[in-house]
């Protein structure tokens, strides 16, 4: 099981015979190695990624500085979005303990880069959509985290108007069509939408994410089936974080490459290493000129990894606390962070002014969340039907 971290055996001689546990890690090698990026079903030894410390200096490992391979602009608002999205998730969870938010809060520490450099892929114009682990996609869009928190506290001010809470983020202006809460119901959404931006000719693309457990959904396939059918522009992503809620990937499915059921439909699917800012980027943009294109869908799967439970009510028991540290290790933030002060692009103190600036930032949504009147009761009767004076029956 994913939760039994497996040392690779030592290679047997070619006289010796294979012990049935050699051929058990030699079968899983087999499968891991066909990607060279960390993978959340079975993480790698320690060592496999270059680890940093929490200034960026080089690591005890001795990691040699990384090269940028984007400019100093895209690295700060890189680490600017994600500090945001890390710092605005930390309180939102500490909030929920003092319960403060209440009803379902599902956390994306950790996972930071796959929305981050997606956003940076990609125009405004381009449409979202996610499921329930929706809080920081809308952040890295530029939707306030005022009406994020609002929303949280379920406040009139909230940009779901209070009524949708954690599981249903909401932005129109940012192009945000919302966190779904139904596993996998927003695939067949996200390839929806895709038509119409096909039928109106906008040239815009969808990426629609989802979580590894919704891969086995029914829908997803249909979908799949249409949006290859009739070259739907848009990018599904599954963010693979290794466990469908506390059940491991390699527990549920018997494809545990998840990218390869994007194959069965002659899509064009690849891993993604989802705890690196660039690579997500890079596959964004690739898949979003094929679609644009008029070439049609691509499946990315994002291997990343969450470091806290499925929900707030997960203490997340079915992991090892060192496969935890194994992905503490290669931060996504702490990377970009690496990189920008081991290339000269910024100081500590200037980072330290954009950390102080995000504090801020998160602060003032709390005190704009508890300050917000909660909606009216006449608010029940908004927002369901176009039709502003439906017929309502309220005896």
């Amino acid at each position: 099981m994913a939760e039994t971290k497996v040392k690779a055996a030592p290679k047997a001689s070619n006289s010796a015979k294979k012990t049935s546990t050699q051929k058990a890690v030699a079968k899983s090698d087999a499968v891991t190695k066909t990607v060279t990026q960390p993978d959340p079903v079975l993480p790698p030894a320690n060592g496999a990624a270059p680890a940093v410390t929490k200034k960026g200096s080089k690591s005890a490992k001795g990691a040699e500085p990384a090269k940028p391979k984007f400019s100093k602009e895209t690295y700060l608002r890189w680490y600017e979005q994600m500090q945001l999205m890390r710092k605005f998730e930390e309180k939102a969870g500490q909030l929920y303990g003092q319960q403060k938010i209440k009803g379902f809060c599902h956390l994306y520490i950790g996972q930071e880069a796959c929305a981050a450099g997606a956003a940076s892929a990609l125009t405004k114009a381009d449409k979202w959509i996610t499921a329930y682990r929706d809080h920081a996609h809308p952040l890295a869009l530029g939707t306030s985290p005022d009406a994020i928190m609002a929303e949280l506290y379920a406040k009139a001010t909230g940009c779901s108007k209070g009524k949708g809470g954690s599981m249903h983020i909401f932005d129109k202006e940012v192009n945000f069509i919302g966190g779904h809460g139904i596993v996998g119901a927003q695939v067949p959404m996200g390839a929806g939408i895709a038509f119409a931006e096909k039928y109106n000719k906008t040239g815009n693309v969808c990426i629609c994410y989802m979580g590894d457990g919704a891969v086995r959904q029914g829908a997803l396939h249909e979908a799949f089936n249409m949006a290859m059918l009739w070259k739907l522009p848009v990018i599904f992503v599954v963010e693979n974080n290794g466990y469908a809620m506390g059940t491991s990937v390699q527990r549920t499915s018997n494809v545990t490459e998840l990218y390869h059921i994007g194959r069965g439909y002659d899509m064009p699917s690849e891993p993604v290493n989802g705890m690196s800012v660039e690579d997500v980027h890079d596959a964004v943009a690739r898949a979003a000129e094929r679609a644009r294109a008029g070439e049609g869908p691509t499946f990315l799967e994002f291997k990343t990894y969450r470091y806290k439970g499925h929900s707030m009510s997960d203490p997340a028991k079915y992991r090892t606390k060192d496969e935890l540290e194994d992905y503490r290790s290669r931060d996504v933030i702490e990377s970009v962070r690496h990189t920008i002060l081991t290339n000269n692009m910024a100081t500590e103190d200037d980072l330290t002014a954009i950390d102080e600036k995000i504090k801020a930032q998160v602060l003032q949504s709390v005190e704009f969340a508890e300050t917000s009147p909660y909606p009216t009761a006449d608010e029940l009767y908004k927002d369901v039907y176009v039709q502003q004076d439906y017929p309502y029956i309220r005896d």
